[in-house]
């Protein structure tokens, strides 16, 4: 009997052996194209916008599904509260004694967020394929008067929103940055007196 239940292990393993395989074989091979997306986020967002897109139509001609759309309009909001919010919070700095810097004379800090634009990108798209994937199992389909579920989202980002401006602007700090800056060299004379080599 013993030689039996041994058997009966190294079959299971054996069967188990190619399923990890493809496993670790996909998430490799899907972590290579993530990697190489990274440098294109115009892309990225433009792949996101049609995957939502999709799921809104399905949405619309369904008529159904509005809690899970609900659901994403919350978990969307929460990300983008943590997208537009600072890594180190500046309330809790000026309790220890260290702030953002105020004045020109003060230490440069860069804006570092809490949750950087691949990773907010990454957790949008992944939601939206899951929303999309729970329309085609009815029991998430709950009936709700999905007007009041609108006027509530409405509400509470304005709400939210409020309160993120208003800690933005009391600590001073702008979570977006428009690319780098440049600086224009000064001018050789003899280009600015339009004389040039023959």
């Amino acid at each position: 009997m013993e030689g039996g239940e041994g058997g009966d292990t190294g079959s299971a393993s054996a069967a188990v052996a190619p399923i990890a395989k493809w496993r670790s074989d996909f998430s490799r091979t899907f972590q290579y194209y993530l990697d190489r997306s990274t440098p294109h986020p115009v892309h990225r967002w433009l792949g996101t916008l049609a995957v939502a897109l999709i799921y809104v139509l399905r949405v619309y001609f369904l008529q159904g599904f509005y809690i899970v759309t609900y659901g994403l309009g919350i978990y969307i909001l929460n990300l983008l509260i943590g997208f537009l919010s600072p890594k180190i919070d500046p309330e809790l700095e000026a309790l220890d004694g260290a702030s953002l810097p105020t004045k020109g004379s003060d230490e440069f800090k860069p804006f570092i967020r809490r949750l950087p634009e691949f990773k907010f990108w990454y957790a949008i798209t992944k939601a939206c394929c899951v929303a999309f994937l729970m329309t085609f199992f009815s029991i998430f389909d709950v009936p709700v008067f999905w007007p009041i579920l609108l006027c509530y989202w409405i509400v509470l980002f304005v709400l939210t929103m409020k309160r993120q401006i208003m800690h933005m602007i009391k600590y001073r700090y702008i979570p977006f940055s428009f690319g780098k800056q440049r600086y224009s060299g000064k001018k050789s004379p003899a280009s600015s007196s339009g004389l040039t080599r023959d």
